[in-house]
């Protein structure tokens, strides 16, 4: 059984509170996003609880969310970092593809980052993450630093709404059209 602190339920409170200010979104109006379920192939269930004690992975997933907003699809995906180093490892080949091709059918693409040390969250545009992704490729860092990024995407949780992230939304929206 997976513990508090493993691998297995990183992300798992970050993803509660995106998934409380989604609902709170919807109750609002404002947005209708829905968690991607990861799909996987049960091998063992418990009889007596019928619950799963061991699956497999069916297929890599896309993202952690997709939805609309104000009839505007967006997709993104939810990372913790608990240092100002953010191993590019943490994003898979596959969610990048998949955000280029949402971005392609003019959707808004992005990443939502909870710097755990310093309780604050980033929205990394999905062409900020393509420049860090293909400089890793091209030879260079394989990880990018806080320093790096844009202070103007850098955000708090706040009450009622814990991952506030439409404010950035409507800021990578209003430089798209610059």
């Amino acid at each position: 059984m997976a513990t508090w602190n493993s691998r297995g339920l990183r992300g798992s409170s970050l993803e509660e509170f995106i998934n409380r200010t989604n609902e709170m979104y919807e109750k609002n109006g404002l947005a209708l996003i829905q968690k991607v379920p990861t799909p996987i192939t049960p091998i063992n269930i418990d009889k007596e609880t019928r619950h799963i004690t061991l699956a497999y992975f069916d297929k890599k997933s896309t993202v952690d969310y997709i939805g609309v907003v104000q009839g505007i699809p967006v997709c993104f995906d939810a990372k913790e970092c608990h240092t100002d180093t953010f191993p590019l490892q943490n994003i898979h080949e596959h969610q990048m593809n998949f955000m280029g091709h949402f971005e392609e059918q003019k959707g808004i693409a992005f990443l939502l980052i909870y710097f755990t040390h310093r309780d604050s969250y980033y929205y990394l545009t999905y062409q900020k993450a393509k420049f860090f992704w293909e400089r890793a490729l091209s030879g260079g860092r394989k990880s990018f630093r806080i320093e790096e990024l844009d202070e103007g995407y850098f955000f708090e949780g706040r009450k009622g709404f814990f991952v506030p992230y439409l404010e950035m939304l409507q800021k990578d929206l209003d430089e798209r059209d610059v």
